[in-house]
């Protein structure tokens, strides 16, 4: 595992949003490149993802948490969760979304940010959580290493062009958090 300075996770908060949007675009464009159109991925915009997510803050259930390198107080990594908006009732949280910037993947900051999700989502009732991941997504190990059981089969259009994905689910939020109190 990679060993970095103290990271933060905390809410995010309307101040963070050009990081997080940056953090969008970088993410895609180093992740992506190859398994979805050059064209799509040139025209990702840091302002669109900005706007994007500065709306989904003032929606009501939907929470953003944010990975803080201290030494640069940079955002480095992100995640976006809330009610379940496409999956049976059974599942009711949904992590919308979950970046890491490529330079600070395989330091634990995805699977603190992932336990974070888990323990706010049980303090909010919740029971399930899950995620739909691109098929072709090369970190899609990182899900299943955190338990994730793959429970579905869909598309999405991004730039024209279909893609599959993967439905994953943690009928276990109480294991998935590490049985911990959101504190962030």
């Amino acid at each position: 595992m990679k060993s970095f300075r103290r990271i933060d996770i905390r809410p995010a908060g309307p101040d963070d949003i050009m990081m997080i949007a940056s953090v969008i675009v970088e993410s895609w464009r180093s992740t992506f490149r190859g398994l979805i159109s050059d064209a799509f991925l040139d025209a990702m915009s840091v302002e669109e993802q900005a706007l994007r997510h500065a709306r989904r803050m003032r929606v009501a259930d939907v929470f953003h948490l944010v990975a803080v390198d201290m030494s640069t107080n940079k955002v480095i990594g992100f995640a976006n969760y809330g009610k379940a908006r496409s999956m049976p009732p059974r599942f009711d949280r949904e992590l919308y979304a979950l970046y890491i910037l490529k330079e600070f993947q395989g330091a634990g900051i995805g699977s603190a940010l992932v336990r974070s999700v888990a323990a706010h989502c049980r303090e909010l009732g919740g029971k399930s959580l899950f995620a739909w991941v691109l098929s072709s997504n090369p970190n899609r190990a990182f899900y299943e290493h955190l338990g994730a059981v793959a429970v579905g089969q869909g598309q999405v259009s991004l730039g024209g062009e279909n893609h599959d994905q993967m439905a994953y689910r943690w009928d276990d939020l109480a294991k998935l958090s590490g049985a911990g109190r959101f504190s962030a």
